[in-house]
């Protein structure tokens, strides 16, 4: 039985990371040099196909409660699984380097970071939540 619950285990750890990795980058990191559009764009084409919201995080680097989300997120695999079988994710970069304005016109304006969008699949604004309540 011990024998089973390992093997178990195993594949289930095998499972979490084969699908963390074939998550798109746009859902894993924070990164000035992408192109927000486009990422919005096959985000949006990823929901349709695959029947989920969009979760938009704003944030980057720089943003310390980015990263204790993401640490958050890495030590709870579990919810982070849900996370990204719920939603598609899509981190946009807002800095100094970068503050994606072209993108954040179509958006309420965010309070802090980081700052959360729910869209439907198609993209349409559901929610806007600042995080600073968390």
């Amino acid at each position: 039985m011990k024998q089973i619950s390992l093997l178990f285990l195993f594949f289930f750890i095998t499972i979490q990371t084969a699908s963390s990795a074939e998550l798109p980058v746009y859902s894993t990191k924070f990164d000035p040099k992408r192109d927000a559009i486009q990422d919005g764009r096959d985000a949006v084409k990823l929901a349709a196909e695959t029947n989920r919201r969009i979760l938009i995080e704003l944030g980057g680097d720089w943003c310390k409660w980015c990263h204790f989300l993401d640490r958050f997120l890495d030590t709870h695999p579990a919810v982070k699984t849900q996370l990204h079988k719920t939603f598609v994710v899509l981190k946009v970069n807002v800095s100094e380097e970068n503050y994606n304005r072209e993108f954040l016109k179509y958006f309420p304006r965010p309070l802090g970071y980081p700052h959360m969008y729910i869209t439907e699949s198609n993209g349409k604004i559901l929610y806007s939540k600042d995080t600073g309540e968390f």
